[in-house]
């Protein structure tokens, strides 16, 4: 295992998408909700593992998340958990992490991934992102996973490559990139999967950190001077009171904004392997493989309902409660201790429930 290879996941999420089960106490990253005794932010690190040495593991998240971090991966250094005191995307996250670990070896070949996607085939995956480090440690070039999209789903942004000069590494397929598009419509998305150059934009990234750090500073400098300053205090006692300073004066923007979008250095790595990031409960219903034969999706201790129930989810984690859902046609019911949603099963809809929530001073505190 290459001891320049490092791992940065980005865990700072605050918890409305799988709301009621997910809250800003504790969000989406830091649950079970498959429901196979492991969190989200566990199955990635368990993934990352068998690619880098897992001292070089990085958890970025929010300050007041970095203890839920040590509690489920006891492991990780504690040098390695870095806590943000401001959300401000991931161009500054990843800035952050750049700029320490660069202090500490600017050799390193660095994966950036989410923490709260699925993958399906991992054998799959740890060779695509091994081969991707490794071809990375060598070029002048930043990385994004495309994935190979099975259907036009509105809810993903996608990279167009440049088939006329594809480089096949150890199996795989690289391009130049030549667009990103956020979510596009369905009429658009379905033009995207029939021209065959789109692939959905997983939000992982591979490159050396010599180059993001050289992009980050040409594409970027507003963000990448506030962090290279803090060269001196990465690894002290001083850190946190400079890292205060500066997400308090940096501004808010994404890496696929503020770099990769601009640059010239932009390459999409074709992968094949299952993946999904699971935004939503529609969209953790869609992959759900234990429906019945209307469709429903139960998962609770105890449960009644009857056939004319029909593409519904209920998810209850109560053993000594009995849910009883009769009549509905594709809607959600979640029930916890203190939270029972019943609502249409579309994205809108609990959207529309965190706003009305937020609206209101005497029930914020069930966010």
């Amino acid at each position: 295992m290459d001891k320049n290879f490092y791992c940065i996941i980005m865990a700072g999420g605050i918890g409305t998408r799988f709301w009621p089960i997910s809250r800003n106490s504790r969000p989406k990253q830091f649950l079970d909700i498959l429901g196979c005794g492991r969190s989200f932010l566990q199955m990635t690190y368990d993934r990352f593992v068998k690619i880098v040495p897992k001292e070089n593991i990085i958890v970025v998240t929010s300050g007041q998340y970095t203890s839920l971090v040590k509690e489920q991966l006891p492991d990780l250094l504690d040098e390695n958990i870095l806590g943000e005191p401001y959300r401000r995307n991931t161009a500054p996250c990843i800035a952050y992490s750049a700029y320490k670990l660069y202090k500490k070896n600017p050799n390193a070949t660095v994966v950036v991934t989410p923490s709260d996607h699925l993958i399906i085939g991992e054998d799959l995956f740890t060779s695509t992102i091994s081969s991707a480090m490794k071809y990375a440690s060598q070029r002048d070039e930043l990385y994004t996973l495309g994935i190979t999209p099975t259907r036009p789903d509105t809810n993903y942004g996608y990279i167009q490559a440049n088939k006329a000069h594809s480089t096949e590494v150890e199996g795989h397929i690289v391009d130049n990139v030549k667009t990103f598009t956020e979510k596009p419509n369905e009429e658009l998305a379905k033009v995207f999967i029939e021209s065959g150059e789109f692939f959905w934009n997983s939000g992982i990234f591979i490159w050396n950190l010599k180059t993001i750090i050289q992009q980050l500073e040409e594409h970027t400098p507003d963000v990448a001077e506030i962090f290279k300053g803090g060269s001196q205090f990465y690894n002290t006692q001083e850190e946190k009171n400079f890292i205060d300073g500066a997400y308090n004066e940096c501004p808010s923007i994404s890496i696929d904004y503020g770099v990769m979008e601009k640059t010239s250095k932009a390459c999409v790595f074709e992968a094949n392997f299952g993946w999904s990031d699971l935004g939503t409960w529609t969209a953790l219903y869609s992959q759900s493989p234990n429906k019945d034969e209307q469709g429903n999706v139960v998962k609770a201790p105890i449960a009644l309902i009857d056939k004319k129930l029909k593409n519904t989810m209920v998810v209850s984690h109560e053993e000594n409660k009995l849910v009883v859902v009769k009549g509905l046609d594709n809607f959600l019911v979640i029930n916890t201790d203190d939270v029972l949603l019943v609502c249409p099963k579309d994205d809108a809809s609990v959207k529309n429930v965190i706003t009305d929530l937020t609206m209101s001073n005497d029930k914020q505190k069930y966010l």
